[in-house]
């Protein structure tokens, strides 16, 4: 249970794929050894032959009581063919390109007839001579003598590609990683960008140099040396950087500020200058650093681990400081914490410029909401200046999620084209979370849901500093059990003091409006988001405003940039941060008595919306209206201006 307040709206890879690489190229090694060493050991010539002297077999052969049946002579080789068996089963090879009778083989059945010749064979064996034309046999002779030599060439040609691969890689280590968007890229331009007309404004000098050098300089003017973009996350930084280059028409480099960083010293400097030496030679260009903070931080007596991202900062400095007028590159840079970087970067002659990109005005919504919706099927009942209303505190990037959200609802949904519904859920969905349909509250919770929200919305709707209520509803929304939406009438850059008492007022109506219907034991903790916004906004209001009544005009550094005391391990003494409690407990404890008395003096119209809330769980504005038109203010809960 929440009150919501629409005025803000809330290397190993590549080691593993070398390792892999590794890998394959040695199983594929050993597979063809394998495959090699099975072809050597394979008997392509059928059953399995025994090899003997050429000079035995003669002699076998020539013997009347021998055992050989038949030879048959393959160029060389003589297969022999034993008596009482149907193929050969020993193998011999003959010497020189003669013929058995030229080796001492005798011919004792030539010249022979018929009875005379059948009973000389059933001594002596049947010679039969064949050509050879076993080509496959030659083939694999050829193969068992090359595959070796093959298989050990292609491994040592891998070891050195791998050599290569490494050097490569390590004389690559220091080049900058800079992407770059030229000519053959997407161009953007100004008109992509939507809102910030004021950055625009100031950005379109930068342009202008680029295209047109000369005239500056005839009037004696230098190129800016650098323009720092400053704002909240999601703004359109990096997308203003690529306008400014799309209109220029030059190379655009990026790079992001941690890309600089690695664990050896020195290479983040090396990048660098690869960085800025490429830009120089295809200028005019521009070089983007996004992050820079990552790189540019404060410098320090550290040493140490501080020592590589303190080398990278010297040589960017050094960089910007060494251009010539004429050089035509721009470097940009872009972050959300000025306050972090170097004071030596942001001197005249570094960066020259500094360009606030702000959140985005109602006006500006709307463009930015039209660019997203562009392209869309949308009904006609979507109110895109309804949502630009609501939307007070988000940036674009916020804006382009609920234009996503309401397609991929619409979609969910089965409907063709995104309706008015479609784009308040997905409003609601990226503001709080998504509804918990699954969860199931029991009558109890309900009801007490119900007075926690009423109290929220009565005590909002009758302070006079506070925003008009705009939506309530019990249905569990993100980690909240119910919302009330409060939402401002128009973008106010300032609030003043009796605004920020309303807001912390108006919190602290659901855990009173609790206690006077339950009773003071029964408060749950459906209050713990609200309590811990009164403690941070009456911890700003005392430390960073000087909105205290005992501390009124002094602020205090907080504990992320001031210097630690060694007693009380705050930027400030310990008498400091009892006042600075003592305060914060004077305006949660004032909220706390106005709240209540604005719903004792309304407990007729606290039951009248608890009812209606029970029954209908969600009431609009216009429902709204009618419900809260009897609620007054008391005396006792206005403040004294």
């Amino acid at each position: 249970m929440a009150e919501k307040m629409m005025n803000k709206t809330t290397g190993r890879s590549n080691n593993n794929d070398k390792s892999n690489m590794v890998r394959s190229a040695l199983f594929t090694f050993v597979l063809i050894c394998f495959g090699v060493f099975l072809i050597m050991n394979m008997n392509y010539g059928g059953p399995q032959k025994t090899e003997v002297p050429i000079s035995e077999v003669i002699k076998r052969a020539n013997d009347p009581n021998g055992d050989i049946a038949k030879l048959t002579v393959t160029g060389n080789t003589v297969d022999i063919t034993l008596k009482g068996k149907d193929q050969p089963t020993e193998t011999s090879r003959k010497d020189g390109s003669g013929t058995l009778y030229d080796q001492g083989l005798v011919n004792h059945c030539e010249d022979l007839e018929g009875d005379e010749l059948k009973a000389c064979e059933e001594k002596y064996p049947a010679i039969e001579y064949k050509e050879d034309n076993n080509v496959w046999g030659i083939v694999l002779d050829v193969a068992l003598t090359i595959l070796p030599i093959i298989a050990i060439v292609i491994f040592f040609s891998w070891m050195m590609r791998q050599a290569t691969a490494a050097n490569s890689q390590s004389m690559a280590f220091g080049k900058a990683k800079a992407k770059l968007y030229g000519p053959d890229k997407k161009k953007v331009t100004f008109k992509d960008v939507a809102g910030n007309e004021s950055a625009k404004q100031d950005l379109t000098e930068i342009v202008d140099f680029l295209k047109n050098p000369k005239k500056y300089e005839k009037l004696g003017a230098k190129i800016p040396r650098g323009v720092l973009l400053a704002g909240d996350p999601g703004t359109g930084k990096t997308l203003m950087a690529r306008a400014v280059a799309g209109e220029a028409d030059v190379p655009f480099f990026s790079i992001s500020g941690s890309e600089f960083a690695e664990m050896f010293v020195g290479v983040g400097a090396s990048r660098v200058r690869d960085l800025f030496s490429k830009a120089k030679k295809n200028a005019p260009s521009i070089i983007f650093i996004d992050e820079i903070d990552a790189v540019a931080h404060k410098r320090d007596a550290r040493g140490g681990a501080g020592r590589e991202d303190e080398q990278t900062l010297n040589q960017i400095l050094v960089e910007m400081d060494g251009f010539d007028n004429d050089s035509g590159v721009i470097v940009m840079a872009a972050t959300n914490r000025v306050d972090m970087l170097d004071k030596a970067l942001l001197r005249p002659g570094r960066f020259d410029r500094h360009v606030n990109v702000t959140l985005p005005e109602r006006k500006d919504r709307l463009e930015i909401l039209k660019v997203h919706f562009k392209g869309k099927p949308v009904s006609e009942d979507v109110d895109l200046e309804s949502l630009a209303k609501k939307t007070a505190g988000s940036s674009g990037a916020d804006l382009a999620n609920i234009a996503n959200e309401s397609a991929i609802t619409a979609a969910r949904e089965g409907h063709k084209s995104i309706t008015n519904a479609d784009l308040t859920e997905a409003f609601e969905r990226v503001a709080i979370g998504p509804e918990r349909k699954s969860k199931v509250m029991n009558d109890k919770e309900r009801k007490i849901t119900a007075y926690h929200e009423a109290g929220h919305a009565i005590v909002g709707h009758v302070l006079p500093d506070s925003d008009p209520v705009h939506k309530v509803t019990i249905i569990p929304r993100g980690s909240t059990g119910g919302v009330t939406w409060f939402l401002p009438p128009e973008d106010r850059s300032y609030k003043s003091i009796y605004e920020l008492k309303d807001i912390l007022a108006r919190a602290m109506g659901g855990r009173i409006a609790e206690k006077l219907i339950f009773g003071t034991d029964a408060i749950t903790t459906g209050a713990s988001s609200d309590l811990r916004n009164v403690a941070e906004l009456a911890k700003s209001m005392i430390v960073e405003e000087g909105m205290g009544d005992g501390t009124r005009n002094l602020v205090f550094p907080s504990e992320a940039t001031g210097y630690y005391t060694i007693t009380t391990g705050k930027p400030y003494s310990e008498k400091t941060a009892e006042q600075i409690d003592a305060e914060i407990k004077k305006l949660s404890d004032e909220a706390s008595v106005r709240a209540e008395n604005v719903l004792k003096a309304n407990k007729t119209v606290l039951d009248k919306l608890a009812e209606e809330l029970l029954a209908h769980e969600t009431l609009e504005e216009a429902e709204l209206e009618p419900i809260l038109k009897g609620a007054k203010l008391p005396e006792t809960a206005k403040l004294h201006k």
